[in-house]
């Protein structure tokens, strides 16, 4: 008899139905099935060996997460410091403010008159609804915030946290930004401008001229410090776009700095967008390696499918790593308390 392939060494298991299977011993069963199943298993697995290890894990947040529901699975990854810090496109965290506020989006279609969602004044993000009059007073009450800031310039950071806090005075309830600001945790917004924050803070300038300035450069600063007190990093994107790039630089910025600190340890992103068309979103962790950003022998997995289908399934997982949230102030004392009370 011919001598088995060395390639054929793990047969495949066929996935069986188990209505008690819990969360993560599900993932742990699509690691035996194929193609994106078994990535997202595999994910899981990174995801575990992130939450184990005593790592500082940044969260890139990008696509329509909070306008199509999943806000509270981040709020919720936040308040128990399963992350370490979010880096987030404007949009999200805008999104967030208005549900916060007691706003809500809605069911829609897809396949709809857009002429006369305009003429209702309705938004519409695929295929779901928002209300555009109640964006127009979400801009006017970010605006009025904004006007009664000190006339500085402020980081993306120090801003949000501010306005997490005036968010948690005003509502007292739970959302992304109202769980940073209780749990400490620091949010940037790199591309704040190109959003409807960055629209508030235009019209808090308005309002009173010298308001509004964020300082993007003192985000670089901030978050390669981060990455600085803490060398063992570890990055978790949904979505790409500009928060994936931004958690990536930190690292290359930090080594400028500090040359002993080498990239992410571990590293995981679901994205819908593939590689070669040359694009930053779908690039793979393996071409970030060649800019330094990530570890050459880091623990990662790329994933492509909707951020609302693996970002939810590694989010039911986490409940499991409970000790990573009870280890939460000896990872923020190592951080650093720069970040605290403000």
């Amino acid at each position: 008899m011919k001598k088995r392939s060395r390639f054929l060494q793990v047969p495949i298991a066929p996935f069986t139905v188990d209505p008690d299977v819990k969360a993560d011993e599900l993932l742990e069963k699509m690691e035996r099935i194929s193609f994106q199943g078994r990535s997202l298993g595999i994910a899981h697995r990174v995801w575990q060996k992130m939450l184990a290890d005593d790592v500082t894990i940044f969260m890139g947040m990008a696509g329509a997460l909070s306008a199509g529901g999943l806000r509270m699975v981040v709020a919720y990854l936040i308040e128990h410091r399963y992350i370490d810090c979010l880096v987030s496109t404007g949009a999200n965290l805008y999104h967030d403010l208005h549900e916060t506020r007691g706003r809500h989006h809605y069911l829609g279609s897809a396949h709809v008159n857009d002429a006369a969602l305009a003429d209702d004044r309705i938004d519409r993000v695929y295929d779901t609804y928002a209300s555009e009059e109640e964006f127009c007073d979400n801009d006017v009450w970010i605006g009025d915030f904004v006007a009664t800031l000190d006339q500085r310039p402020y980081t993306s950071r120090e801003f949000l946290n501010r306005l997490g806090s005036h968010l948690w005075k005003e509502t007292q309830q739970d959302g992304i930004l109202t769980a940073a600001f209780r749990a400490g945790v620091p949010i940037f917004c790199p591309a704040i401008a190109d959003s409807s924050i960055g629209m508030g803070l235009s019209q808090g300038r308005h309002k009173r001229a010298g308001s509004g300035h964020i300082d993007v450069i003192g985000d670089i600063v901030e978050s390669a410090n981060l990455v600085i007190r803490r060398p063992r990093t570890a990055t978790v994107v949904l979505g790409g776009g500009t928060p994936k790039n931004f958690i990536n630089q930190a690292s290359v910025q930090a080594e400028f700095f500090s040359p002993a600190v080498g990239g992410h340890r571990y590293a995981l992103q679901i994205v819908t967008d593939v590689p070669h068309f040359g694009g930053a979103s779908g690039s793979t962790l393996e071409e970030a390696q060649s800019w330094g950003k990530l570890a050459t022998d880091a623990d990662s997995r790329h994933r492509t499918c909707s951020q609302f289908i693996g970002g939810r399934s590694e989010a039911q997982s986490a409940e499991y790593r409970s000790e990573r949230a009870r280890d939460a102030d000896r990872r923020q004392a190592r951080l650093g308390r720069r970040f605290s009370g403000e």
